[in-house]
């Protein structure tokens, strides 16, 4: 057998382990579990490449474990010395095995850590990095360090270091989270500064970009700022639309913090806002109020910011703190006036107004820009321009400085009342304030203009702001241009001082959506807008298209306008509520109505739901219903209204109605000038629509039975005529009548008096078809209850009169001792009265 050292320290691929295990097993049996198994080693080192470079050859003949626990203190040196090779050699297995031998025969692993040749350690760790081998580096040197109890990281140079940073980065590359994730997790195990290897937040970005919440929170849990990272985890969650992520991150978070931080709740709260689910937020905040845990202002003011929407709510939050205690800050009455205004609440806004003023009176607020800005907004958004200008003046005498938002707001409060000349006086000074319009600034002056009539004035003023190039600001050069106009249009000549500042102008797509309006009926020009808007690299919205739409219609361009309609589609832009709005408008007021029915149907196809503005520009476009078919529309369009939860007025459909049904008579040659209107005696929540609109429908043809319970004279009059109208349109197209027609009148108790209403309903009933239409009508009662067989009180075929009808009512039945039986008084139409009545109408047509 060879020299062990020989062996050990030779390039030659020969199974190191397995040439140290003779000695091993005889001179130190009792230690043989510590070793790898040789067939593992030899693996290993048979397929271990031959180094490069070349070792000097050790001159010691010396055993390899030769009096390995004896005194002779060089041992520990000559095998740091052999193991420091081995490691540069790339032999690690080898050099654990070593390391461990002495260890073992009482070394401890510091001593041991500091005979070794650091840098050759570092240089075999950075050569199987750059072999792309970290999962060997991790799994067997960092592990062995470990055991040993060697501090890994001391054996990294900045060589070595830097390899490893390139291989974290090469890891995270290929967007492998999970094994990134765990590879830093590992090496922070060993003390490694992570946030040294890989900028955190490119981790995030690439937990956000998988979707990977529990990955992201398992990264954050590494740093001591571990809450810090949780809400930006969230909040990146959020700013992509990802709630369920956000949820996600956040239930871990809880996991993770052990107890609720505020800071989480906050910005989970705040998501919610993001991602427009403030029902969520209130789930959130309950589930917080059960673990008995009051939130912090903070809390309570992302919660109401998020459900700004509901006023009702957001007081009840306000209201809430003050229960709790909690402090109101400025930002709290700051989020209730954005409420006010977005509920359009102009008093309450005012009354929290003035109670802020007071708080500050007392020193326990101070107001700021957002509480004026808001306040003036809430004028603005009421066209109240002088109590906005009050607002202002406020402002100024409490030395806050109005911010752009603020200027923008007071143009727009003079702007919503066409006030062309106060809007461009606040543009003067703003400059003179030092500060800078944006474009919605400008946008809100042109949109003055457009109130006030004043399209000229518009586009006069576009052009010298555009000043010739709308893509760039207006510098220098153009300010005297703008003065020029300014002097125009009543402004100070103030803005000459202005010449070296630079009015930022860049046109937006809402600019030339307003320019558009100012077009009137010349499509030409408002298309070469468009176009000019395309050019700039703008995209028409839907309100772009639908101005072009509105146009066309105004000019009698009808097919015009349903060409728009379907490019938008072709160019990939689904038309909204608005744009078939407008496009149904075109159609209605051009008189199109199965133009305008069908883009209905269109948007129904593709689920697109109408508006109330929708539902009102097909019901008010009749003057008068025609056929029967166009009343079948419009009130399936009314029902449909109804049940989209919108209150329509029913009165101006109610008319329409009864004129058609009454139709009837008045092309009656022997009722001529009988007719008397009796529109006056609707209700305001007549059921007369519902019932009309149920008996007129195609499944009820056949079924020739009228309900008139509930309904007054005038409303059961309509529904019985608008039925018989049904019929005779049937009749004419080819339809026979295959039954009797039968009208529910009510149902009374037997011994209870027949009441006034219902007499009324039966004699108008009886009189409209026995006198006015001739028709032979016979009157009965059928009893229900006590399990008795139907009566019916008059036979069939009896003609009666009305004299007779008001002398008499049901006829008396027998009480029951336990339940009243009940009468359901009706009218019966015979099925030959009714041909009969049908063949003189059609020959009194032809005729």
């Amino acid at each position: 057998m060879g020299d062990p050292l020989s062996i050990l320290a030779s390039s030659t691929v020969v199974p190191s382990a397995a040439a140290a295990s003779p000695r091993r097993r005889h001179h130190h049996h009792h230690h043989h579990h510590h070793r790898p198994s040789s067939s593992s080693v030899a693996t290993t080192t048979t397929t271990k490449p031959k180094p490069k470079h070349t070792s000097k050859p050790f001159t010691t003949t010396s055993p390899l474990l030769s009096n390995v626990r004896g005194d002779n203190r060089e041992n520990p040196r000559y095998y740091a010395e052999l193991a420091s090779k081995l490691a540069e050699d790339g032999r690690f297995e080898d050099f654990l095995m070593i390391a461990e031998i002495v260890v073992v025969s009482g070394l401890k692993g510091k001593e041991f850590l500091s005979l070794l040749n650091a840098k050759a350690v570092s240089s075999g760790i950075t050569r199987m990095l750059d072999d792309g081998k970290v999962k060997s580096v991790v799994e067997v040197i960092l592990s062995g360090f470990m055991k040993l109890a060697i501090d890994p990281i001391q054996l990294f140079d900045g060589a070595a270091m830097e390899a490893l940073k390139k291989e974290c980065y090469r890891v995270m590359k290929f967007g492998e989270v999970e094994q990134t994730v765990s590879l830093l997790d590992t090496l922070h195990g060993f003390h490694f500064p992570i946030r040294e290897l890989v900028e955190p937040s490119d981790i995030i970005k690439l937990c956000i970009s998988k979707r990977n919440p529990t990955a992201a929170i398992r990264y954050a849990c590494m740093f001591p700022h571990v809450q810090i990272l949780i809400c930006t985890i969230i909040l990146e969650f959020g700013k992509k639309g990802d709630l369920v992520s956000a949820l996600i991150a956040f239930e871990a978070s809880k996991q993770s913090l052990g107890c609720p931080n505020m800071h989480v709740y906050r910005t989970i709260i705040d998501v919610c806002g993001l991602c427009g689910n403030y029902l969520k937020s209130r789930t959130i905040y309950e589930e917080l109020l059960a673990c008995k845990v009051i939130p912090n202002t903070h809390v309570f003011n992302s919660l109401m910011n998020v459900n700004a929407c509901d006023l009702n709510y957001t007081l009840n939050i306000y209201k809430k703190m003050q229960e709790l205690s909690v402090t109101h800050d400025i930002a709290s009455y700051n989020i209730l006036l954005k409420s006010c205004c977005l509920a359009a609440n102009v008093d309450l806004a005012q009354d929290i107004y003035r109670e802020v003023q007071c708080l500050e009176s007392k020193g326990a607020l101070k107001l700021d820009v957002f509480t004026y800005s808001t306040m003036i907004k809430v004028f603005a958004d009421a066209k109240m321009w002088k109590p906005a200008l009050e607002i202002k003046e406020d402002m100024l005498s409490a030395g806050v400085t109005p911010n752009t938002v603020t200027w923008s707001s007071l143009i727009s409060a003079c702007a919503s009342a066409g006030l062309v000349d106060q809007a461009l006086k606040l543009l003067d000074e703003m400059l003179q304030d030092g500060g800078k319009p944006n474009t919605q600034c400008f946008n809100n002056i042109l949109h003055a203009c457009v109130e006030a009539c004043q399209y000229d004035r518009a586009f006069r003023l576009f052009q010298s702001w555009k000043g010739g190039n709308a893509a760039k600001d207006v510098v220098s050069e153009l300010t005297s241009q703008i003065c020029t106009t300014s002097r125009s249009f009543g402004l100070s000549s103030s803005c000459q001082s202005q010449l070296t500042m630079k009015v930022p102008f860049r046109p937006t797509t809402s600019t030339y959506n307003i320019l558009m309006k100012a077009c009137g009926a010349d499509y030409y020009r408002a298309k070469h807008l468009m176009d000019e808007m395309k050019t700039l690299g703008l995209s028409p919205n839907h309100i772009s298209w639908s101005i072009l739409i509105d146009i066309c219609g105004s000019s009698g361009n009808v097919e015009s306008a349903m060409k728009i309609l379907r490019s938008m589609r072709e160019g990939g832009i689904q038309p909204d509520v608005v744009t078939y709005t407008t496009a149904i408008k075109v159609c209605v007021e051009h008189k199109d109505m199965k133009l305008a029915f069908s883009l209905f149907a269109e948007m129904k196809k593709y689920q697109i739901r109408p508006n109330l503005v929708t539902y009102n520009t097909l019901l008010r476009a009749r003057r008068r219903y025609g056929s029967l078919q166009e009343v079948q529309k419009c009130l399936a369009v009314y029902q449909d209204m109804r049940k989209a939860g919108y209150k329509p007025n029913d009165y101006y459909l109610k008319q329409l109605i009864e004129e058609w049904c009454e139709g009837v008579i008045q092309d009656s040659s022997h009722n001529k000038g009988r007719f008397t209107s009796r529109r006056t005696e609707f209700g305001p929540h007549s059921l007369l629509l519902e019932k009309v609109a149920e008996h007129l429908q195609e499944s009820n043809v056949e079924r020739l039975s009228i309900d008139l319970q509930g309904l007054t004279k005038v409303e059961a009059r309509i529904v019985v005529l608008a039925v018989l109208r049904m019929i005779k349109e049937k009749y004419s197209t080819g339809d026979s009548i295959k039954d009797d027609m039968l009208i529910i009148l009510s149902v009374q108790e037997l011994s209870a008096c027949v009441g006034k209403d219902e007499i009324g309903v039966k004699e108008a009933v009886i009189k409209l078809l026995q006198y006015d239409l001739g028709l032979q009508v016979i009157s009965g009662g059928s009893r229900i209850g006590n399990n008795k067989k139907s009566d019916v009180e008059n036979p069939v075929g009896s003609n009666l009169k009305l004299e007779d009808l008001k002398r008499s009512g049901p006829s008396p039945q027998l009480e029951s001792p336990t339940r009243r039986p009940v009468v359901l008084q009706r009218l019966m139409i015979t099925k030959e009265s009714l041909c009969h009545w049908l063949q003189r109408k059609m020959a009194a047509t032809i005729n």
